[in-house]
């Protein structure tokens, strides 16, 4: 699957108002009846459909009444009063019911369901859902929960925000989720993964291109493809960078080293790595490649990319060097303490984004959180627009990691990433990834590509583990590296291999 544009709702209603002289409701009621269908075990299946007060709900009886004329037995329960319903969704209502179906104000006892449907609120519900719906939709999750029956949603789960992934209190959580026209940001990042399940998009013959062009779109190889070319075999070293690592003060070593190792694995050249630990190893036995020095001796290395902030800690001597390191003409990665000093220290803040070589930052929400003097729920509520105001305010790339990591740049543009697993969320992770795209930024990759593959390489990596049995509990951040390394070089492979 390509890269899927990524539209919100306000944009939607634009593209659905330009093709308001074409039947879109009765093309969204075939294409839920055909995906529906799909999901049943067998004609004449029970299917208990959850229909809203709204265009949601017009689209539930329109799939409600094809289902019939498909030999399927629909229950439909209703809440409202039809003289209420849009106009679209009143004559999807009265086929329905001229079909011979009928509706239902309760969901019938003692029933056993192939599939369940919901058609109760779609997109742009903005408010927590109240009493009946969010004890129908108690009633829905409990009768599909431990894959008793399939869960299909219709747009949206209802309660799940399709421009943020934030849920507004009870929310469907669906097996299946059919979206209409294209792809909403709220279906793959925050709340979004764990209610949508499958997501299908019906396009419903509609392009919303032509009409405006989509706010963000997931993160795919595609973007980086022309990135994924074979070494030469006339290859020395020196054509593939030099990675700096400051950071790992005393007791936090092992962030450090997790970054350096993952940039030598990924194809760094050479990898130097600055330890603050004073007491600090000069040597790596578990990969005596690295280049150990003192952090002032790094700063005056030649380097092709530095990266800050993995177990640097708080003490002033690590701000002193920091400052220092973001003076330096060279790409930039800050990650964890780096971040920290940067929330806080105004100079630091000044000298970041008068910067003109790249700057890219890896904050996890809270601290996203505390770069922009917030709270995590903040940074949650709406991580798209948290992501894009620090990739302003810093004239930084920003990776806001988390389910559905969003990658933004100071222009604007926003994508997220669709793979990844819980394995991620454990200590040190985020450190690999700094060592991954400084990696990829060390080999002459442009800045927002290298950050694009980074954030999709690593939650790859974590999925391929998975795939094989290696967690996702459990899973440790040093298990990844060679994942990645797997990841990268039959990316290129493949790349070779197509026409």
């Amino acid at each position: 699957m390509n890269s899927i544009p990524l539209y919100r709702s306000a944009d939607l209603r634009r593209i659905e108002a330009a093709a308001a002289d074409q039947a879109l409701m009765q093309r969204a009621g075939r294409a839920a009846a055909k995906y529906a269908a799909t999901l049943c075990d067998q004609r004449g299946a029970a299917i208990l459909i959850l229909a809203g007060p709204g265009n949601n709900g017009g689209d539930a009886f329109e799939t409600a009444y094809l289902l019939r004329q498909h030999f399927f037995d629909p229950h439909v329960v209703f809440f409202g009063q039809p003289q209420d319903l849009p106009l679209d969704a009143a004559e999807a209502y009265q086929r329905f019911i001229a079909s011979g179906g009928v509706t239902l104000e309760a969901i019938p006892a003692n029933r056993r369901w192939s599939l369940i449907i919901d058609g109760l609120f779609g997109i742009g519900l903005s408010r927590k859902i109240s009493e009946p719906y969010a004890g129908l939709i108690r009633q829905a999750n409990a009768l599909s929960a431990g894959g008793l029956c399939p869960l299909l949603a219709l747009d949206c789960p209802s309660g799940l925000d399709a421009d943020t992934g934030k849920l507004n209190g009870t929310s469907i959580c669906a097996s299946h989720t059919l979206t209409f026209i294209a792809g909403k940001p709220g279906l793959f990042t925050a709340d979004g993964p764990d209610h949508c399940g499958e997501i299908s998009i019906a396009s419903l013959d509609l392009d919303g291109a032509n009409v405006i062009k989509s706010s963000g779109n997931t993160i795919h190889p595609e973007y980086f493809s022309e990135q994924l070319k074979p070494r030469l075999k006339n290859s020395h070293k020196g054509l593939h960078g030099n990675v700096g690592i400051l950071g790992g003060a005393h007791s936090m070593v092992g962030a450090a080293l997790l970054a350096a190792r993952a940039a030598l694995r990924l194809g760094s050249g050479r990898v130097y790595l600055g330890l603050l630990d004073h007491n600090a190893p000069a040597l790596d036995p578990l990969q005596p490649e690295l280049m150990l020095r003192t952090p002032e001796k790094l700063l005056t290395t030649d380097l092709t990319v530095l990266a800050c902030g993995p177990g640097m800690g708080d003490q002033p001597e690590a701000l002193a060097l920091l400052t220092q390191a973001c003076r330096l003409n060279i790409p930039l990665v800050l990650d964890a303490d780096a971040l920290n000093f940067l929330a806080t220290e105004t100079n630091l803040q000044k000298i970041v984004a008068a910067r003109h070589a790249p700057t890219l930052l890896t904050p996890h929400p809270a601290e996203a959180a505390r770069l922009l003097n917030g709270d995590s729920a903040t940074i949650q509520a709406d991580r798209i627009a948290s992501a894009l105001e620090l990739a302003e305010r810093f004239k930084s790339l920003v990776a806001l990691k988390g389910c559905g990591t969003v990658v933004a740049s100071p222009d604007k543009a926003w994508f997220i990433n669709t793979t990844g697993n819980p394995g991620l969320a454990s200590a040190g992770s985020g450190d690999v990834l700094t060592g991954l795209i400084s990696a990829l930024l060390a080999q002459n990759w442009p800045p927002l590509k290298a950050l694009l593959a980074g954030v999709h390489l690593h939650g790859l990596a974590a999925d391929r583990l998975v795939a094989q049995g290696i967690g996702p509990i459990g899973l440790t951040a040093s298990e990844l590296i060679d994942s990645a390394r797997y990841g990268l070089n039959d990316w290129v492979a493949s790349n070779i291999a197509e026409p």
